[in-house]
């Protein structure tokens, strides 16, 4: 009878492994995912060195983008008749917003804290997931906590700055 417990114990312990296993690998994936949804608008943004930067001035607004005429700040920028950024909560027709030029695109991103928060939004919403599946799934409620708190900062302070 002893080698009936020990090979439950070592059932039970490959299940516990399988399980923790499957859901970091779900976390991790997650995690990725944030990253790489940010990442596309959030380089242009924070690593400004060598790259256009200016104002727009929106004056039309579509379905998904805005447009307006592009003002440079930078040396080596070129003024432009119009150029293209992402329409959103974040822009607004008739304002004008510091922006950094997408290269060899007419495609612009907000800069300054403002454009650093909102490119990193999709990695919020991925921390708050994540801590659901670290909380519920993996059972560490300390880390899910800090995870999902920091989501909901950067979520925050992206709503408050934008």
């Amino acid at each position: 009878m002893p080698s009936a417990v020990v090979s439950r114990q070592g059932a039970a312990s490959a299940l516990r492994f399988g399980r923790l296993a499957a859901l970091g690998a779900v976390v991790v994936l997650i995690l990725f995912a944030g990253v790489w949804a940010s990442w596309g608008s959030a380089q242009h943004v924070m690593l400004t060195k060598g790259r256009e930067s200016g104002t727009i001035e929106v004056r039309r607004c579509g379905a998904d983008t805005c447009s307006g005429p592009y003002t440079p700040l930078s040396a080596g920028s070129r003024p432009r008749g119009s150029v293209v950024v992402e329409k959103s909560a974040a822009v607004r027709e008739g304002r004008t917003y510091t922006v950094v030029v997408k290269p060899d695109t007419d495609v612009v991103v907000r800069s300054g804290p403002a454009g650093v928060l909102y490119a990193w939004v999709p990695m919020g919403g991925a921390l708050l997931l994540a801590s659901v599946v670290v909380g519920g799934g993996l059972r560490r409620t300390r880390t899910a906590w800090v995870m999902g708190l920091a989501g909901l900062g950067l979520l925050t302070a992206a709503f408050l700055v934008v």
